[in-house]
């Protein structure tokens, strides 16, 4: 049952079967009494969980625009931390377009998709398999995959943070690469391209705010022109949303937000001046039967360039495995071991240990927990990094220290000794240019 609130808006909260068969709930937004049929949009979110709450200010805005709304919250079975799956996500955007397609004063055949960040992958996918949908806005959609998106907005935070080139470099490259060989980051080499190449009539308006710091607008906007111009789509709008952050709300500089409800004890920020009205000009001009002619605003300068990721090469998880078991085998021999313990490899087998646990679990929690995860800085490193290098620094001396040991022993080490010592002294080889590649060293 609809319920006015108030404020000239009818709602009418729903609930519609998405993708498997999962039932999604949402509610339906338009103005009272306005007159139909008009133009709907179903709005996608972004990571996370994604209360529909979160975006409460757009719906509402595009449903005082004549628009009718469909806001939902996201899925929670099928989605986590650990796994996405974008065309799981697509089904359920195109079960709400046909939800708003079978509306009284919803004209079919002008219902279209509003996808916010990742929602800016989802939203063309979900497009580029039906042709329900009349067109897309996106609003901070990336042009890379997701893993190159992730370390690009992360090395933009560690940034403002006052974080060096170094750590961030180490962020951005091999744990990054470490993160796509072990499979923990969900759909990271997910290549929005061939989609968007595949969207050859549906017109599509792309916003990015002009403070975007968690996906690369200036490059982003490129991207989706080129692959749109390659698919021949004569209707692309591109631009930016002057004093926007990631997710068109107002911002000072892409980091804070200004007004707005909060949500989840934060500032979602009011919509920036011009923002709404763009998007439901746009959609009213294409209900109209005139889409706009493509167009393609001049870019903002962006924050940082972006820098690809490394294939997902074996050494990347290898390695710091190997080193692991070669510095841990020492100490796990020790019950085979006849005569006396080495007091200096121990300790280098002990700090080995800790040194590559520690320079592997300090970036990876900045993947895991954000840029915060780094705090505090000191000279432009994390504290924490800088006790990772000062281990670092104490294995290599301990190695010396062994191997010198080992020199002046009387009587020579047996030759079952030297295969004990073996792994570790492979181990303390094998750290200097590991450490040097993971950025350790720098």
């Amino acid at each position: 049952m609809a319920y006015a609130g108030g404020d000239g808006l009818a709602r009418q909260e729903v609930t519609f079967r998405g993708g498997s068969g999962l039932v999604l709930h949402g509610t339906v937004l338009r103005k009272d009494r306005a007159p139909g049929p008009g133009p709907g949009i179903v709005l996608v979110g972004g990571s996370g969980a994604g209360p529909r709450d979160e975006y409460r200010q757009e719906a509402e805005a595009f449903a005082r625009a004549g628009i009718t709304t469909l806001v939902y919250d996201k899925r929670t079975v099928g989605y986590s931390r650990l796994h996405r799956d974008f065309g799981l996500l697509a089904d359920d955007a195109l079960a709400g377009v046909r939800l708003l397609q079978s509306r009284s004063g919803v004209n079919p055949r002008q219902v279209g998709l509003w996808g916010f960040s990742e929602g800016g992958w989802v939203a063309p996918l979900a497009a580029s398999r039906s042709a329900d949908v009349a067109f897309i806005v996106t609003i901070g959609g990336s042009g890379y995959d997701p893993l190159r998106t992730q370390a690009w907005n992360l090395t933009t935070h560690l940034r403002h943070r006052g974080v060096g080139g170094p750590f961030r470099r180490t962020v951005a490259g091999p744990t990054a690469q470490f993160m796509g060989a072990i499979r923990l980051f969900p759909a990271a080499g997910y290549d929005p391209v061939p989609v968007l190449e595949r969207l050859h009539r549906t017109p599509v308006l792309a916003l990015w705010g002009e403070h975007d710091t968690q996906v690369p607008p200036q490059e982003s906007a490129r991207i989706f022109r080129e692959a749109l111009a390659r698919a021949g789509n004569q209707h692309v709008v591109i631009g930016f949303v002057a004093g926007g952050a990631h997710n068109g709300h107002r911002t000072s500089d892409g980091f804070d937000r200004i007004g707005g409800p909060l949500f989840h004890g934060k500032k979602l920020g009011e919509l920036a001046p011009g923002y709404a009205q763009t998007i439901t000009s746009w959609v009213r001009a294409d209900a109209a039967g005139h889409p706009p002619a493509s167009s393609a605003a001049p870019a903002p300068a962006q924050a940082l360039a972006t820098t690809p990721v490394p294939g997902h090469a074996w050494y990347a998880r290898l390695a710091p495995t190997l080193l692991l078991l070669g510095f841990a085998a020492y100490p796990v021999s020790a019950p085979l071991r006849r005569g006396p313990v080495l007091r200096p490899v121990r300790w280098l087998a002990g700090l080995g240990l800790l040194a590559v646990a520690a320079a592997v679990t300090c970036p990876l929690a900045v993947f895991v927990a954000g840029d915060s995860a780094v705090a505090p800085v000191v000279w432009g490193r994390p504290a924490v990094w800088l006790v990772v290098q000062g281990l670092a620094v104490a294995v290599v001396g301990s190695a010396c220290v062994s191997a010198a040991a080992l020199w002046r022993r009387r009587p020579t080490p047996s030759w079952a000794a030297w295969l004990r010592l073996a792994p570790v002294g492979l181990a303390a080889v094998g750290f200097v240019p590991w450490a040097v590649w993971w950025g350790v060293a720098a």
